[in-house]
């Protein structure tokens, strides 16, 4: 049996008086990759933002590790779940062990710095990414995918159980969002970690989740396998394009299915 690492239970998230989206029931699979798709404005970032406790639930519960979060401390809930925004650049050129190194800030007492064994778990994190090899350089002088991949490693410096990602790739190219994410399921295989992203990217969710949650334009939330949720049908009522499912040539010549299980 599935071990559930986050349940929403009955959730409703909007601003103030106005609901945005009303009885979601999720249950996120620990160790596996979890994606929310849907396009802008269906409620994908309300809902995200719930379940950060960057805005107050409606109604319902969140349940991590079958507890209320609702009764966790912001220091509890810090140390449990980490979040990785779209990739920025600050205005001064910190270097990039000085950005990871920020991850270790919820094991720190008020006013304290990163001492040497919090370095040493912010360098493990970059190793983990193979990016160690940047560690010095200044992180407005890397490229985005590096700058992605650094945010990716100062989340992990936390230490999280859940990883929780806002559209990760949305400003980087092709080729560096394949490579963010395929780190990104390489954590998930090698470490069991649990990594909840946000994409309005069909391919994204079929190619690297486990487990997806549709959004519509009505509001309707689906959960299930990328080859059960993300049909044709959805694609056409959600985003207006029609499309057909086929299958193509992988590695070696080997047929792939373009939705797998």
């Amino acid at each position: 049996m599935t071990e559930i690492a986050m349940q929403l239970e009955g959730v409703a998230c909007g601003y103030g008086a106005r609901t945005v989206l009303a009885n979601v029931d999720l249950s996120i699979p620990r160790g596996k990759l979890f994606c929310l798709l849907g396009p802008n404005g269906v409620g994908k970032t309300t809902l995200f933002k719930t379940m950060l406790r960057l805005l107050p639930l409606q109604r319902g519960v969140i349940r991590i590790g079958g507890e209320d979060v609702a009764r966790w401390s912001d220091a509890r809930f810090a140390k449990t779940v980490a979040y990785v925004p779209q990739a920025h650049t600050p205005p001064f050129p910190f270097s990039v062990i000085d950005v990871v190194s920020i991850g270790r800030a919820a094991h720190l007492g008020p006013f304290a710095a990163p001492g040497a064994s919090d370095l040493a778990v912010a360098r493990q994190a970059l190793e983990t990414l193979a990016i160690g090899h940047l560690a010095e350089r200044p992180y407005t002088e890397i490229s985005g995918g590096e700058r992605q991949l650094a945010l990716i490693a100062r989340a992990l410096a936390q230490q999280p159980e859940i990883l929780v990602m806002d559209e990760p790739t949305a400003s980087l190219d092709f080729g560096h969002q394949i490579r963010v994410l395929d780190h990104v399921c390489e954590l998930t295989r090698r470490s069991k970690l649990t990594v909840v992203m946000t994409s309005h990217d069909p391919n994204q969710a079929l190619r690297h989740a486990q487990s997806v949650a549709t959004l519509g334009r009505n509001g309707a939330v689906f959960v299930g396998c990328p080859s059960a949720a993300i049909t044709e049908n959805y694609l056409f009522d959600t985003y207006g394009v029609r499309t057909q499912r086929v299958a193509v040539p992988g590695s070696r010549g080997v047929i792939v299915p373009a939705q797998q299980d």
